[in-house]
C-alpha cells in the first residue's frame, strides 16, 4: 500500500508525524498494515492512479477533470489559516509589499507567476475571478509557470513576477517556515471559495477500509490528544466529502477558461 501527503509539506517531518498518528490507529484494525512512512512521489498524476494507493491528497481541479471517477474521495481537512473557513478555501492574491497596487484590475498588463495550469488554487480559481473583471485582453503581459506555490511566491518576492494566486494554507505555512521573508509579501485580494485539497484512495480500496480511513483521519484531525501533532500543519478538522462537492471547480473552469486562455497567451 502507498500513502502520500505531499501537497503542502513535501518531505516535512510534521506531516510524517501526523501520518504516524493515523497509522497507529489503523494498524490494529487492518488486515494488511498501512506503511509507517510516507511516500514522496515524483510524478503526482501517476501516483494518484496507483491501484495500491491507500491515501493521498490531490487538488480539486484535477479531481474534477483528469481523475474524475478514477479515484475514491475520502474527505477533506479543515485548516486554521487566513482564507479558510471549515473545509472551504480562498486563494490569496499576493504581491510584493512595496508594490502600491491594491486591486486585481491594476495588475492588468503585469507578469503572473502560477504553479501549474491544472491547479485549482493557483490557476482555475484565479481565471474565474479575472473573467469577472472585464479587463483588456490579454490580461497579463507575461506568465511564468513555476511548478509550485513556494516557487511562485519566490518569483513575486524577488521581482521576477508581479503577482500570484496562492493556496491559503500554503501561504500560511510559508509564512510560518520563512518568517524572515514574510514581510516581503502582501495579500491584496482573494478568489471565490472552493473546497480544500481532497484526500483520495484507489478505486480498489474496499468500502470498509475507506470507512476506517475516514474514522481514523477524523480522530487525529479533531481529538484533543492529537492537538500537538496536527498544530504544525494547521489541520483543524475533517469532513467526509464526495466528487459532487468539487463541482464548483468545474463551474469556475466554465466561467474562466474561454477568456483566460486568450488573455494569458495572446
Amino acid at each position: 500500500m502507498i500513502v502520500s501527503l505531499a501537497m503542502y509539506l513535501p518531505g516535512g517531518d510534521a506531516v510524517q508525524s501526523f501520518w504516524a498518528a493515523v497509522a497507529g490507529l489503523l494498524a490494529p484494525r487492518l488486515t494488511h498494515p498501512a506503511p509507517d512512512t510516507l511516500y514522496w512521489p515524483q510524478d503526482l498524476h501517476a501516483h494518484w492512479l496507483e491501484p495500491t494507493l491507500l491515501l493521498s491528497q490531490t487538488c480539486g481541479y484535477p479531481l474534477s477533470t483528469s481523475l474524475r471517477n478514477k479515484v475514491q474521495v475520502v474527505g477533506t481537512f479543515a485548516y486554521d489559516a487566513p482564507g479558510c473557513r471549515g473545509i472551504s478555501c480562498k486563494s490569496q492574491l499576493v504581491r510584493r509589499s512595496d508594490d502600491a497596487r491594491t486591486s486585481l484590475s491594476q495588475f492588468s498588463g503585469s507578469t503572473l507567476a502560477f504553479n501549474s495550469s491544472d491547479s485549482q488554487s493557483g490557476f482555475n480559481a484565479l481565471r474565474a475571478l479575472i473573467a469577472t473583471t472585464r479587463p483588456e485582453r490579454p490580461f497579463f503581459s507575461g506568465a511564468v509557470q513555476t511548478g509550485g506555490h513556494y516557487a511562485s511566491i519566490e518569483k513575486v518576492r524577488t521581482g521576477h513576477a508581479d503577482m500570484a494566486a496562492v493556496d491559503c494554507v500554503t501561504l500560511a505555512i510559508w509564512r510560518d517556515t520563512y518568517p524572515q521573508f514574510a514581510k516581503d509579501i502582501a495579500v491584496f485580494g482573494e478568489t471565490a471559495a472552493y473546497p480544500g485539497l481532497p484526500l483520495v484512495t484507489s478505486l480498489a480500496t474496499p468500502y470498509d477500509t475507506l470507512a476506517l480511513l475516514r474514522e481514523c483521519l477524523a480522530a487525529v484531525a479533531t481529538e484533543e490528544r492529537f492537538a500537538a501533532v496536527r498544530a504544525p500543519i494547521r489541520i483543524s478538522g475533517f469532513e467526509t466529502t464526495g466528487l459532487d462537492d468539487y463541482d464548483v471547480c468545474l463551474r469556475m473552469e466554465k466561467a474562466g477558461a474561454p477568456l483566460f486562455h486568450e488573455r494569458l497567451h495572446t
